[in-house]
């Protein structure tokens, strides 16, 4: 099945309880000043980023952080609606620590490590008090004390929330902390600069060439570390709840630098998604997780049934989550709300245009709690609903269907965050993730501060106590090369003189992507896939076009440099989709589920995390490092 690979996790021996308090008991430490004159180089000003930055320089190392933004504030993280799962037990509910990590297992699918799960819950109260101590203004209850509400996969309520802008609030909190380090000296902004390819020399990870955005000029930025915090690739997909600019460039060109990619193929689909409107359009629009806590999720029991949501009785709706899983009905996992969706949307039982829409209505909830403390929880999301729609969603049914919006996969890193590629941390859903092969909603960022405030500050100064200095300087050979193969591929690309924009190459990919890797898959479409997708990237080099540069800004190279990263990414999702003979979690292969219609793991062969290496004109090369468990007994993945 794979290669053999020494993949050393780095697992602490003993209890996964307190296997974090051991590990960062023993990281060597390194001295104040000596810590002054190292550099450290943080890719992406997101959450994971943005903590990051702040946490480190804080602790005397020069920083900089390297953004294709105008401004860090713009990093996809502002986009988080929902909340942030924390194990504190407000309510009261029976929720803990354990409690946490279980459930974030169980919703991986047990295709995560434990020790790293069960941290990941261990960090999370840790972070709410950090968050709350910068004055991030989390919801409260009358009495001040901060409030819960559930997400799904969970049976307790432990989402902190700031009403439907969570992540913009969670990500202005690291964002001010990073600011006083920035007039403090300690950290240099470097914006609007995109990170093109990672400089490695004596195998490890020494700095990144970037393009200015604004110049066109190629820059070489050297470290003695380097930090990927740069987010996921759900937009390979094309349409998706990600930024348009958001890419899969900078994990991309670390990968074919050395650094394993790491179950590429487990994407999630999430459930509540406005349905896209035209061919043309350019993105789609989350309705946060959180509105499932007081929506029901229905369809006309009766297919072809196209009267108003007002006029079906109650005897002919069919809440089909609740009547599928009565025990967390519409708190659900994300995998198991949108497969179950689109099957019935398949079976012509969907609604709106092209019966591809399926009904979340606050009637109820309304009805019992008023229309005020509706718009108290969910307000802004209404209102982007209602200006996106011009539908009132306190008087109709929203309509909502699955789209891509998460990636679990990523580079592979062991239990200190670092890649394959020594000195190179990844950070966030950049790297592959505790989430297994299912993220529960509102734990993204959580792992995101749980790396970035925590985890990173520790390990990274493990790691360079003992690594010592490394910082290149700009004409060593090793930079040199990375700036000339940049320029040649930006010479490829605009020698090309086809007819076709970026975009229309980028809309056919992810409807490729979509139909073959998406919500399900099988074994002769990933196959058929990988043909058509080799075709595609053919087309795509011989029929680009890109307009004469009659300015600096070139956002269509921009485009196509991120585009030519995506088909690479793309190839590789396929072969992993296709070399995972099981199905778990997200990664849904239809030849491998139980006879209602569940996910069918296959613990025998498949208990383990794939780690892809790339070879220059070959086959990627397939590892794989083994899961065990020790605390929690793998068994079916039940949320009936």
């Amino acid at each position: 099945m794979s290669t053999p690979m020494p993949l050393d996790p780095r697992l602490p021996d003993g209890p996964v309880a307190t296997a974090w308090q051991r590990c960062r008991e023993n990281l060597p430490l390194i001295s104040p000043n000596r810590k002054q004159r190292l550099r450290i180089l943080v890719v992406g000003s997101g959450l994971a980023g943005a903590s990051a930055a702040a946490s480190l320089a804080e602790q005397g190392y020069r920083v900089q952080v390297l953004t294709y933004h105008d401004s860090p504030r713009r990093a996809h993280s502002v986009a988080a609606q929902g909340g942030i799962n924390a194990a504190r037990n407000y309510a009261n509910d029976g929720d803990s620590v354990e409690r946490l990590f279980r459930d974030t297992v169980k919703g991986g699918d047990f295709r995560a490590r434990e020790a790293g799960c069960h941290r990941l819950a261990e960090i999370s109260g840790a972070i709410i008090d950090q968050c709350v101590a910068q004055g991030v203004p989390f919801a409260r209850e009358y009495g001040g004390t901060l409030a819960n509400r559930s997400f799904g996969g969970a049976l307790v309520s432990r989402t902190f929330y700031a009403r439907g802008q969570t992540g913009q609030q969670l990500l202005y909190g690291a964002y001010q902390a990073m600011l006083r380090q920035v007039a403090a000296g300690r950290v240099e902004l470097l914006c609007r600069r995109d990170m093109l390819d990672l400089i490695v020399h004596d195998g490890r990870a020494r700095g990144v060439v970037c393009r200015h955005q604004l110049t066109g000029a190629l820059e070489v930025i050297s470290a003695d570390a380097v930090l990927l915090a740069t987010g996921g690739y759900s937009n390979v997909f094309y349409l998706s709840t990600n930024a348009l600019k958001s890419n899969a460039t900078a994990i991309w060109q670390a990968h074919r630098r050395g650094a394993c990619f790491a179950n590429p193929c487990f994407t999630q689909i999430h459930p509540t998604c406005i349905p896209s409107g035209d061919a043309h359009q350019s993105k789609l629009t989350l309705m946060s997780e959180s509105l499932r806590n007081d929506g029901r999720i229905w369809l006309p029991l009766h297919p072809g049934d196209d009267r108003p949501p007002a006029a079906i009785p109650e005897a002919e709706r069919d809440y089909f989550l609740e009547r599928q899983y009565p025990s967390y009905g519409n708190l659900v996992p994300r995998d198991l709300a949108s497969r179950r969706a689109r099957e019935l949307c398949l079976e012509g039982r969907g609604v709106g245009p092209g019966g591809r829409s399926v009904y979340l209505d606050l009637a109820g909830a309304i009805a019992r709690d008023g229309t005020g403390a509706i718009d108290a929880r969910y307000g802004n999301l209404l209102e982007m609903y209602e200006r996106i729609t011009g539908d009132d969603p306190r008087a109709t049914p929203m309509r909502i269907y699955p789209a891509p919006h998460y990636t679990m996969g990523g580079l592979w890193v062991d239990y200190h965050l670092m890649s394959t590629v020594g000195g190179l941390f990844v950070l966030g859903e950049a790297n592959f993730s505790e989430h297994g092969a299912n993220r529960l909603g509102a734990s993204a960022l959580m792992q995101a501060l749980a790396d970035g405030y925590f985890i990173a500050p520790a390990t990274v100064t493990g790691w360079l106590a003992g690594a010592g200095a490394g910082v290149l300087a700009d004409d060593h050979p090793a930079c040199r090369g990375a700036v000339a193969a940049v320029e040649a591929r930006i010479g490829a690309l605009r020698s090309t003189g086809g007819t076709q924009p970026v975009d229309v190459f980028h809309r056919r990919l992810g409807h490729l992507m979509i139909d073959a890797c998406g919500i399900s898959r099988r074994a002769e479409r990933l196959t058929a896939a990988l043909t058509e997708l080799e075709a595609l990237r053919q087309d795509f080099l011989r029929d680009l076009r890109l307009p004469d540069q009659d300015g600096v800004l070139d956002g269509e190279l921009e485009k196509a440099l991120r585009l030519e990263d995506f088909f690479g990414l793309a190839d590789l999702m396929l072969r992993d989709a296709l070399a995972r003979e099981e199905s778990c979690g997200a990664h849904f292969r239809e030849e491998h589920q139980t006879p209602d219609g569940e996910a069918l793991r296959d613990d025998e062969r498949f208990a383990h995390i794939a780690a892809w290496e790339h070879r220059p004109g070959g086959t990627p090369l397939r590892h794989s490092e083994p899961l065990t468990y020790r605390s929690v007994v793998p068994g079916p993945r039940n949320y009936g």
